[in-house]
């Protein structure tokens, strides 16, 4: 009996070292700060981690455990979310306020979540406040596995670019403009990593003959941008998670939210060049700059006689979304083609019309959808519907698929939160009637991009989806007057929030979140809350639900 009782426990040690060998597990400690910036030359508060600005850059790979503990020593409550990263069955850990509870000034709090089934590049900011506008943000990028091929050789070296828009006033200036009723106004600048381009020092260098992958990400507050490097065309590899027919631009338009992965060859004459991030669709062009300088380059030898312009007009930015394909052969985080996923032959049972708003409530400046400007209340949605108290928080579906024909200037000030039934396929069509340009992003999850179209969306416009090869990802423009319609299946259990990429439309009520939940109440489908998980509102002293089980 012994015998047997020892046989199994080595056999339960060795499943659990298996599976430890398998997802092996990142450790991070993060310090979050305030500390003096000057990023456009002129000295402001920022928010540094581990005193970098902007934020460390997260490396890791396909279905690694990432544990971080944030400690929080601002004097203002702190949340990050992990803009991408789906954590399946896990939206306790998505960072946003319908989620968690902030982490109180002195206070921390530790993220476990895992990079399940996933490649690609993301990025990672602050969702309270207006604490994006001073920093707190960086890249995480998840690399393949070294058993699944990827679609190119490995470059000579892989960086990450954040460009964003960029403003002098302080984070807590600018809440008080949205606060008091009033639009963030126009960015002061673009930054590349952090920087504008006046310092003469390279950012990245490159060896002659050799490929480099460049990782691109909007981490801005409103503008969309365009990126280019002087004389080098960049191929398209990867976008938010997939890989990508492998098409060469001379510029992308690169909207706020989103990454794109691109491989770039130094086979130019060796000297200094400029890469160069300049915002689009806006009265004044602000540019950020920035130097890539061969090994064997002059020092001080860039020169801004020869940067292309940037395009202008959002055809040409409706075009090349057009251009933008999935590779339908190669393998993402599994070994299985991305191609063996036939979304155009699942029946749609759900459609779901978004239309944006901006109107005014008492003299304020709201945001909107579907007559709705979100707010999130004291207690997060997530804890209230775990506890069983969701009545006492907020009412599911005050939105209907349909919207209503007119949207007058008044709006609902309320928790916006839609059900969804669980593994559903469901069309979601975001109508843009504004005359400004839209981004979305969907927690959780990603979609597929099917269409981008001007003018109004209706049921016969489906016969122009791409229904074969359009890119699965997670965040999606909308221009002016135009529509966007994606697809996917709701197959991860959890509260997610769908919302607007701008920062101001986002804070004055552009969101909502998405509640799906599983009729089994089952571990298979989602974990149970953490034990570390922060408790605020009326669930700080309720009793513990009962946990799923298996």
């Amino acid at each position: 009996m012994r015998r047997v009782i020892f046989v199994t426990w080595l056999v339960l040690l060795s499943a659990v070292v298996q599976l430890r060998a398998e997802d092996p597990y990142l450790f991070f400690t993060w310090n979050v700060t305030y500390g003096t910036i000057s990023p456009l030359g002129v000295p402001q508060q920022g928010i540094l981690i581990n005193g970098q600005f902007p934020g460390p850059n997260i490396n890791s790979t396909t279905n690694n455990n990432i544990v971080l503990n944030v400690l929080n020593n601002l004097d203002e409550p702190f949340l990050l979310t992990w803009t991408g990263v789906q954590h399946r069955k896990n939206s306790w850990q998505d960072g946003v306020v319908g989620t968690n509870c902030p982490i109180p000034p002195g206070k921390n709090f530790t993220y476990h979540f895992q990079v399940k089934d996933q490649i690609g590049s993301y990025i990672y900011y602050p969702t309270t406040a207006v604490h994006r506008a001073a920093g707190a943000f960086g890249g995480l990028r998840v690399n393949s596995r070294l058993l699944i091929p990827v679609p190119y050789a490995d470059p000579e070296d892989d960086y990450t670019v954040l460009i964003g828009d960029w403003y002098v006033k302080s984070h807590k200036t600018l809440k008080n403009f949205l606060d008091s009723g009033r639009s963030l106004g126009r960015p002061d600048g673009v930054l590349i990593n952090g920087k504008s381009g006046n310092d003469k020092k390279p950012l990245f260098t490159m060896k002659p003959g050799k490929t480099y992958k460049y990782r691109i990400c909007n981490v801005g507050l409103k503008d969309s941008l365009n990126f280019r490097i002087q004389d080098h065309p960049m191929k398209l590899v990867e976008m938010e998670g997939s890989h990508t027919v492998q098409n060469t631009y001379e510029s992308l338009d690169v909207h706020v939210g989103q990454c794109f992965s691109v491989l770039v060859t130094a086979d130019k004459a060796p000297k200094e060049y400029y890469m160069v991030a300049s915002t689009r669709f806006t009265k004044t062009v602000l540019t950020g700059k920035a130097i890539i300088r061969y090994t064997n380059g002059r020092k001080g030898s860039a020169s801004l006689k020869n940067i292309p312009e940037a395009p202008v007009g959002w055809a040409w930015s409706l075009n090349q979304f057009r251009s933008f394909r999935w590779n339908l052969t190669a393998s993402a985080a599994r070994p299985n083609p991305q191609g063996s996923y036939h979304y155009g032959k699942i029946p749609i049972t759900r459609t779901i019309k978004i239309v944006n708003s901006a109107s005014r409530v008492k003299g304020k400046l709201r945001y909107g959808i579907n007559g709705v400007s979100h707010v999130n209340p004291v207690t997060p949605l997530k804890l209230a519907e775990y506890y069983g108290v969701a009545d006492k928080v907020f009412k599911y579906d005050l939105i209907k698929d349909e919207p209503p024909k007119k949207l007058s200037g008044e709006v609902t000030l309320a928790p916006n939160v839609v059900n969804q039934t669980f593994r559903n396929f469901v069309e979601i069509i975001f109508e843009n009637h504004e005359k400004s340009l839209q981004s979305w992003h969907l927690a959780g999850y990603s979609f597929f991009a099917v269409s981008i179209e001007p003018g109004r969306w209706r049921p016969e416009k489906r016969k122009n989806y791409n229904l074969l090869d359009a890119v699965s990802r997670h965040t999606i423009q909308v221009y002016p007057k135009s529509y966007a319609a994606v697809l996917l299946t709701f197959d991860n259990a959890g509260m997610w929030n769908l919302r607007s990429e701008l920062t101001e439309n986002r804070y004055l009520g552009q969101q909502l979140y998405i509640s799906v939940l599983s009729p089994a109440r089952s571990l298979r489908d989602e974990y149970n809350m953490p034990d570390n998980a922060l408790l605020c509102g009326i669930v700080k002293d309720l009793p513990k639900p009962h946990p799923y089980t298996i």
